[in-house]
């Protein structure tokens, strides 16, 4: 496999802080954006509160938009379409970890996230399903979520927090996680091997309203704790990487085809020591001449965060050893008491990437500074990325 040179392109990092401001019972998180590419492009992001007690007990999506390169963005609204439902015994129906993107071949933004239910008590009580919908351009809505039909095996699978990869022929690399025999809650105590998490990629087709499965590649596998997911894939050059969550450790794998995978390794540094990235998910920056991982990672001063999720990194991939670059670390997102690990990648025409976060409200953030900040850190390449002019992601 040949790959381009490692350190061949240079950047600046623009930081912007787009929303401020939280209640004491709610905050803004998981925000994640998708690029409507034209002459003057437009940015949806989408983003939920979460209630401030309890766990991941999220309301329905919402979303803001720009449609002058970020230089002003509409007020957070409810994204019909992607709201909550109820169903069966008053059991409430919502998306989250979502992430849009755009879908050249439908030239629609196709997003993807989990299906959660809650019960009356408002207790999370089960992963149901993939869930997706589609943005269209024209009429500036969103259909109604649909759950994603996967064979009898992948029941509970999820595409929560994910990032996809869309091949040239509308074909789209969809990774997702699930629990072998359809173990449909997060917090699993393991009894057996099919109590981990098992994550895949996906083969799917998109007609521009309906999200179809064709195939699966390998299922890579952890025997520890929850085991492997947050799964997110790319491609730079002619490989294709995977990046995983697990409780312990990050690791990442090299495929030819997107979907089958060697063996993951652990994250390292170039030096061999071990990046210590733990219970977090890692996404990628892949420009035409350079690979890039944005993480949180344990360091010298962050011992307040709740598992050490921020401030948010960046640094460059070596793709031949499949290691990080330890000199070419940067932070893009200071930390200011909260946590910023749940977070999206978004290319904005060939010149910038945007990675878009917010302050996870948890305990004492705000005595250290923080307020629910959204942010945009515009990553402006010094030299355009090709791979976005020929694939018009934007």
């Amino acid at each position: 496999m040949s790959h381009v040179k490692v350190g061949a392109v240079d950047y600046t990092v623009q930081l912007d802080t787009v929303h401020s401001g939280f209640t004491d019972s709610h905050c803004w998180v998981h925000n994640r954006a998708g690029c409507i590419p034209g002459v003057r492009p437009e940015v949806v992001m989408t983003m939920q509160e979460v209630r401030l007690i309890g766990t991941d007990i999220f309301n329905s999506l919402h979303e803001m938009s720009t449609g002058d390169l970020g230089q002003s963005w509409s007020a957070p609204k409810e994204a019909y379409g992607l709201h909550s439902r109820y169903e069966g015994d008053n059991e409430r129906m919502v998306v989250c970890d979502f992430t849009p993107s755009w879908h050249a071949a439908s030239k629609k933004l196709l997003g993807t996230g989990a299906l959660v239910g809650y019960d009356r008590n408002q207790n999370r009580s089960r992963f149901v399903q993939t869930a997706y919908a589609a943005y269209d351009p024209l009429s500036r809505s969103w259909t109604d979520w649909r759950q994603l039909e996967l064979p009898p095996k992948f029941v509970g699978a999820v595409a929560g927090c994910t990032q996809r990869y869309d091949l040239p022929n509308g074909d789209v690399l969809l990774p997702v996680y699930f629990h072998e025999g359809g173990v449909p809650y997060l917090h699993v105590t393991p009894t057996g091997n099919t109590s981990f998490y098992r994550s895949t990629v996906l083969r799917c087709r998109f007609d521009g309203k309906t999200l179809s499965y064709v195939e699966h590649g390998t299922e890579l596998v952890l025997e520890k704790d929850r085991g492997y997911y947050e799964p997110s894939v790319t491609r730079y050059g002619d490989a294709f990487y995977i990046t995983l969550r697990a409780n312990d450790r990050a690791d990442a794998a090299r495929s030819a085809d997107g979907i089958h995978f060697d063996v993951p390794k652990t994250w390292t540094w170039d030096d061999g020591e071990t990046v210590p990235i733990y219970n977090t998910q890692q996404h990628w920056v892949t420009h035409s001449s350079g690979l890039f991982l944005v993480y949180c990672r344990k360091a010298e001063n962050n011992n307040h965060v709740v598992r050490h999720r921020a401030p948010l990194f960046i640094a460059e991939v070596d793709p031949g050893s499949l290691c990080l670059i330890r000199s070419s670390e940067r932070i893009l997102v200071p930390e200011h008491g909260a946590g910023l690990g749940n977070f999206g990648v978004v290319n904005v025409g060939p010149d910038e990437t945007w990675v878009t976060t917010s302050e996870w409200m948890t305990a004492g953030a705000r005595e250290r500074g923080a307020d629910n900040r959204v942010y945009v850190a515009r990553i402006k390449w010094s030299k355009p990325n090709r791979d976005v002019e020929s694939r018009e992601d934007c």
